[in-house]
């Protein structure tokens, strides 16, 4: 029977991440997290003598979350621009994974026409010790990858 070596879990401390606004590269060294998830878009079909509805993959949706420390005010200051001009922005995020104790290897993950959905306007808390942070949802419209993990060796 196979199993997982325990050290080839990637653990995600070691990632990084890059934004590609206008044409600059922002390493988003303050961020703290990223999930971005895939979702097919699925139509109906109803089919003639059976009692279900039958789906079929119709498109998909692309949509994240970027957690960022309360540190930089480059998405607030994008988000205001379209606020007085309407003039909206886009963006590509690359995410690497990359734990050097996993035999694994490194996932490259590009995103590509990011759009944020909200920024935090303004924030402070005086009820925490934890420093200031933001989530900024976004969407995006197509993705690629450039480097994939390799198969994890069994134990």
């Amino acid at each position: 029977m196979a199993f997982l070596r325990a050290e080839d879990a990637v653990g995600g401390k070691q990632a990084k991440a890059f934004a590609t606004i206008n044409g600059r590269v922002e390493e988003l060294f303050y961020a703290k997290s990223i999930e971005a998830t895939i979702e097919k878009n699925k139509a109906d079909v109803p089919v003639l003598g059976r009692t279900n509805v039958g789906k079929k993959a119709a498109g998909w949706t692309g949509s994240g979350t970027l957690t960022i420390y309360y540190i930089t005010s480059l998405f607030r200051q994008l988000m205001i621009d379209y606020v007085k001009t309407g003039r909206d922005f886009y963006f590509d995020l690359q995410i690497v994974n990359e734990d050097p104790a996993s035999g694994v290897g490194k996932q490259t993950i590009v995103l590509k026409g990011c759009n944020l959905d909200s920024v935090t306007a303004a924030s402070f808390d005086i009820t925490s010790d934890d420093p200031l942070e933001e989530e900024m949802p976004f969407t995006f419209e197509d993705i690629d990858m450039l480097d994939q993990f390799s198969r994890p060796v069994t134990g």
